[in-house]
């Protein structure tokens, strides 16, 4: 059974500036991780995966005037503004759509990631109109765009006036106090450090759609979204308690009641980042529903084609196993996963479609 139907994506990564380049360099082994100008506490260039500087388009005059624009929040704009206008193209009607966009979690001392009125400044540059009223933030990290799904399934199951919803996640660990944060804390390999993440950014947004929607306005399916699971892991990263791997099992678990009769997985988009800390709760989830998973069952590790994007890496694996299954070379059911640095845990499966 589909809660909803993927209508279309927008992407905007280091390995391509729309989402069906970037599905294809990333199915290609294509990789975008450079030594950056960002230089590490002993003096070397940091690795990531950084879009092009000559690839963002400049920001919309009046935002540029704004002087309360972060440059952080600056360069999301950049980032999310193309992925959005992709995402929306094909919605008969954009402006009576809400935006539901995962964001980074907040970091102690360090400002938000976007401020109070960040989704009106992203309709602006966007130059695309959607329903700011009603559209929401989710600061939950890197699983914050499967918070964000989440919600969206559960409005568009209660509200019979509300047939698209869009969904999506922005972020960049191009923040020199994020960064020497991260190096500090032993994250970031540079120098004998190897146990860490490559810093990357992105944009990804879904157009999802009530089941048969889509059908009703003579548009395409990519692919149908059949649930969504979420859990939190209380012996997080930065907590006292013990690391059980909890968390992302109690996604799996609440993924997997929805399901009537599931077929066997074959395919997972993870959320390892090149962090051995990550791969604990990976392996509980999954021992905990080996039956689940068929016994060739593909993994596909998105990270090491374009560095870790945050609080983007959900809405791009979702995005990228749509594609995959609407252009035969992913076999469904898909489950993708992810994990924020804090307590978040999300998991949703992708099926082949509504029919299906």
């Amino acid at each position: 059974m589909v809660a909803a139907e993927i209508i279309a994506v927008g992407m905007v990564t280091p390995v391509g500036l729309e989402a069906a380049p970037a599905a294809a360099a990333v199915r290609a082994g294509i990789t975008r991780l450079n030594e950056s100008k960002v230089r590490g506490k002993e003096g070397e260039p940091l690795v990531m995966g950084l879009v092009k500087e000559e690839y963002l388009l400049p920001l919309a005059p009046a935002l540029a005037k704004r002087s309360s624009l972060t440059a952080h929040s600056r360069r999301l704009l950049q980032l999310a503004a193309p992925a959005l206008q992709e995402a929306l193209g094909p919605s008969p009607d954009p402006a009576a759509i809400p935006v539901f966009l995962g964001l980074r979690e907040p970091w102690p001392d360090l400002p938000a990631a976007a401020g109070a009125d960040f989704l009106k400044h992203l309709e602006h540059q966007a130059q695309k109109a959607f329903a700011v009223s009603r559209s929401k933030v989710f600061p939950q990290g890197r699983a914050s765009g499967l918070v964000a799904l989440e919600q969206a399934l559960k409005l568009l199951s209660s509200d019979r006036n509300t047939p698209f919803v869009v969904v999506g996640g922005v972020d960049s660990y191009l923040e020199p106090a994020l960064l020497a944060r991260l190096e500090a804390e032993g994250r970031i390999p540079s120098g004998l450090i190897t146990d860490g993440f490559i810093p990357g950014e992105g944009a990804a947004f879904l157009l999802l759609a009530r089941p048969g929607q889509a059908r009703r306005l003579g548009l395409a399916s990519l692919a149908g979204v059949a649930g969504v699971g979420l859990g939190e892991e209380k012996g997080h990263r930065y907590s006292t308690e013990p690391y059980l791997g909890e968390g992302l099992a109690g996604a799996f678990a609440q993924l997997f009641a929805q399901m009537e009769a599931p077929s066997a997985i074959r395919c997972v988009y993870t959320g390892l980042n090149g962090e051995s800390f990550w791969a604990k709760e990976w392996g509980v989830a999954y021992l905990r529903n080996a039956k689940r998973f068929a016994e060739d069952v593909r993994i596909e590790h998105p990270v090491q084609n374009f560095g870790d994007p945050g609080a983007a890496l959900g809405p791009l694996m979702v995005g990228l196993a749509a594609i995959g299954l609407q252009r035969g070379y992913r076999e469904e059911p898909c489950l993708i996963w992810c994990s924020s640095d804090r307590e978040t845990r999300g998991a949703v499966l992708v099926s082949g479609g509504p029919a299906k």
